[in-house]
């Protein structure tokens, strides 16, 4: 056997061997893919138990500062006090759940919802499609859609 006829030969065994690899490694992570449900952040599937109190959405009142600067901040948790338990059933896309939230109810139980554009854009969407008469998992599948995204906060302040 010549000496080129040899490297052509490991080098087709090499080739032939990484590719095996990468499909073996494609092939064994796409068991853990859920197209589905990608990224989709923390939520709870169904309405809190009758007996379970949710933690309280906080008032008007409590907020001041940088969290009630505008019409909209404020208002948003008036309206969050309306429908804690469609809320409690719904992602968060800025992904609070990475530090302890487990839906969009979370993000108005504290100051972390008049800070955040994505949680009010989520919260008034959510109020304008519950007033429509939809059920929470229609909600959320706008939600997880990104339908949200077309709310404007500036305007949102008259939303009733």
């Amino acid at each position: 056997m010549t000496p080129v006829r040899l490297r052509q030969q490991k080098f087709v065994y090499r080739a032939l061997t990484l590719i095996f690899l990468f499909l073996v490694t494609l092939t064994m992570s796409a068991q853990w893919a859920d197209p589905a449900q990608d990224d989709v952040p923390a939520f709870n599937a169904g309405p809190p138990p009758k007996d379970a109190k949710l933690p309280p959405i906080l008032t008007k009142a409590d907020l001041w500062g940088p969290d009630a600067q505008h019409p909209y901040q404020t208002h948003a948790y008036e309206l969050a006090a309306k429908i804690p338990a469609v809320l409690h059933q719904q992602p968060c896309y800025c992904f609070c759940d990475r530090m302890g939230h487990n839906s969009l109810h979370s993000c108005f139980e504290n100051t972390h919802g008049a800070k955040c554009t994505t949680c009010m854009k989520e919260l008034y969407y959510s109020y304008q499609q519950h007033k429509k008469g939809k059920t929470a998992a229609q909600i959320r599948a706008g939600i997880i859609k990104g339908e949200w995204k077309q709310i404007d906060l500036n305007a949102s302040d008259t939303i009733n």
